[in-house]
């Protein structure tokens, strides 16, 4: 098992983890990548920028978030006790804010004149929105046309917030083919303009700079399980499409050789069924995708695979280079949870708990479901709740006729 000091230096200085990630961009875009590296590397030392950024964390976001002991659903199921990181209860309703209002920093720190951003779920789009404008710069958001149509209480709030929101028709319309659109609106001035992208992926530096401004996640869960418990959980899991709600939760506990790290992918309406997943590190391969090293799923043609997943935010044909080493390396175990699954922790932990999740969080409540009963009931499951379920209420309740 690698030390915390070899973890703590991932990516090297080109941006990999292992063989995965870099850039593999054009020239013009590879010196805009490094600008913003350049740029990163200096505000991050800064004491006047990690100290405003505390504070947003603090009075804007309100974190710490808390962890909260699911006792019934615990006592329900028999087996191992579960605890939720609850990120839902941030503003905006996700952990997206985390990042969002990093990149946001950094982008008046530039003095860049637009931020430009792809989003699936929608909650990438509301968070960069609501980080935008508190510091007052134009935002402009991608998102494909049947996640604009499947996520409608986001699509209000990102308009209401004053950003101008792009419907993405081609191929698709998903998560996929919004980051195709965002990042050639970006090419057309990258000096003037920020690509804010929304997970741990794409060029270098991005998956190193949302992970670190992810990793407030676990940095605090670590922390908060030690003063209760007086021990670390067993299980650390979170759900994984692009990969930042689960590298912002893992990164603290990488060097506890003792926690098992999970991420839970999209097995959608079956593995077995080509295109109506979106479970990357299961039965992808190492490939490029915007601009990084990774795992994709490929078509018989070698293009990114159709996806899909019920969850919006999932449903992407690529994955986090850093997912892509540890799976690698095997310091995470990659499981998967189907629609049906999700949708079953969507409503259990609703009607047990009285926790509404987002259902790319269910995926990974559905993980926590499966594997309790059959661990003993002193140990310790730990789950990213990475966001709230309001903004898929409406379309739960309409599958499933309430």
């Amino acid at each position: 098992m690698s030390n915390t000091r070899e973890f703590a230096a991932m990516p090297d200085a080109q941006g990999f983890f292992g063989p995965y990630g870099g850039q593999y961009v054009p020239p013009e875009l590879k010196q805009a990548m490094d600008d913003i590296n350049r740029a990163y590397e200096e505000i991050r030392q800064r004491a006047d920028f990690q100290e405003e950024l505390a504070s947003l964390f603090a009075d804007y976001v309100g974190r710490p978030s808390p962890i909260f002991h699911a006792r019934r659903l615990s006592s329900q199921l028999g087996g191992a006790q579960i605890h939720l990181k609850r990120e839902d209860l941030n503003h905006t309703g996700a952990h997206k804010i985390n990042h969002c209002l990093g990149e946001a920093l950094l982008a008046k720190f530039m003095g860049k004149q637009k931020v430009i951003a792809e989003t699936g779920a929608g909650q990438h789009g509301v968070a960069l929105a609501t980080a935008c404008a508190l510091v007052g710069i134009p935002c402009e958001i991608h998102m494909g046309q049947v996640d604009i149509e499947k996520e409608h209480p986001n699509v209000t709030k990102m308009k209401i917030l004053g950003c101008k929101l792009v419907p993405v028709t081609r191929g698709a319309a998903t998560l996929k083919e919004a980051v195709d659109s965002a990042f050639e609106e970006y090419l057309k001035d990258p000096h003037n303009y920020i690509y804010a992208i929304g997970s741990v992926v794409g060029p270098h530096p991005f998956p190193k700079m949302v992970r670190d401004f992810q990793a407030i996640i676990g940095n605090e869960a670590r922390e908060q399980f030690l003063s209760r418990h007086g021990r670390l959980p067993d299980y650390v899991s979170a759900c994984v499409g692009g990969g930042s709600n689960a590298m912002g939760m893992f990164t603290a506990f990488l060097a506890d050789e003792a926690v098992n790290l999970v991420g839970v992918e999209p097995a959608g309406e079956g593995l077995e069924r080509e295109g109506r997943h979106s479970a990357t590190l299961s039965k992808g391969k190492p490939g490029q995708l915007h601009g990084m090293a990774c795992y994709v799923l490929e078509d018989a043609q070698g293009q990114p695979a159709a996806v899909h997943s019920i969850a919006s935010g999932l449903d992407y044909p690529g994955v986090g280079p850093q997912h892509s080493y540890l799976k690698d390396i095997g310091r995470v175990s990659y499981q998967t949870a189907t629609d049906q699954e999700c949708l079953e922790a969507f409503m259990t932990l609703s009607r047990v708990e009285g926790i509404i999740p987002a259902l790319e969080s269910a995926h990974v409540v559905a993980w926590a479901m499966r594997v309790a009963p059959s661990l003993p009931a002193d140990q310790h499951i730990l789950v990213n709740l990475s966001g709230r379920g309001d903004k898929d209420a409406d379309y739960v309740a309409n599958l499933l006729g309430l």
